[in-house]
């Protein structure tokens, strides 16, 4: 059996490549990726079923990867770890993972014993294990009143895309009342109408200072934008299809 770690760090490499062989002794060949890109690449080669990967890496995000691995082969295990526990992260993760794969989020600051759990559980049992810390992280911006919900996201996506309400409407197959009321319920969640006050009289653009509150509060990210730029990218040629 063969698994793939994807990492763009030696120092991790090694750690991982002496962690696997530690505590995977079902797998009899490692292979290593240093960007998401060769990941892509070798996991298609070798028909990769069990993958450990970087999230943040300088060429080719881990979100992206993975979302392409699991595009041709959705029952790929994926244990994703990283320095990183922004709600943005989980939320890129969640809205890729198809429904039959198992997959983990485990941070790098986790201990041995812990990192080998993960990597048994999901690697090998096929089971969902999401690091304690992270997953208390959501749980408590979950109950926060300025949680978004899912398609507040999704707007909030769209916007810092420059799409506009009527645009927005139509992708997300909303009213444009809808999106409206949405929209007035993302600016009071990121506190958009309280950075407006102002005492000279200037008025801020919202739609910006919504995007700009959003990146500064970690609910989205460049590998979330990155991904959804490609979405949007997809959506707009179906469009220009079904138009012709």
């Amino acid at each position: 059996m063969k698994i793939l770690l994807v990492e763009d760090d030696k120092m991790h490499t090694d750690f991982l490549m002496e962690i696997v062989e530690s505590t995977l002794p079902e797998f009899d060949e490692i292979l290593l990726a240093p960007n998401g890109k060769d990941g892509e690449t070798l996991a298609r080669r070798h028909q990769i079923s069990a993958i450990v990967m970087d999230l943040r890496m300088k060429e080719h995000n881990g979100i992206e990867a993975a979302r392409t691995i699991w595009a041709e082969r959705p029952d790929t295990r994926i244990l994703f770890w990283s320095n990183y526990s922004d709600e943005a992260y989980l939320r890129g993760i969640t809205r890729i993972v198809p429904d039959q794969a198992a997959y983990g989020y485990v941070l790098k600051t986790a201990s041995q014993d812990k990192m080998r759990l993960a990597l048994r559980a999901v690697l090998i049992e096929a089971q969902i294990v999401v690091d304690r810390e992270i997953h208390q992280i959501q749980a408590q911006h979950m109950r926060s009143r300025s949680a978004l919900t899912e398609f507040e996201y999704l707007i909030l996506l769209d916007l810092a895309l420059g799409l506009p309400d009527k645009a927005i409407a139509i992708r997300r197959k909303l009213s444009l009342r809808t999106v409206q009321n949405r929209l007035l319920s993302l600016y009071d969640k990121l506190d958009v109408e309280s950075q407006d006050q102002n005492d000279m009289g200037i008025v801020l653009n919202k739609r910006t200072r919504a995007v700009s509150s959003a990146i500064a509060r970690k609910v989205i990210n460049r590998e979330g934008l990155i991904t959804a730029n490609k979405e949007l990218s997809a959506w707009l040629a179906r469009t220009s299809v079904s138009q012709d």
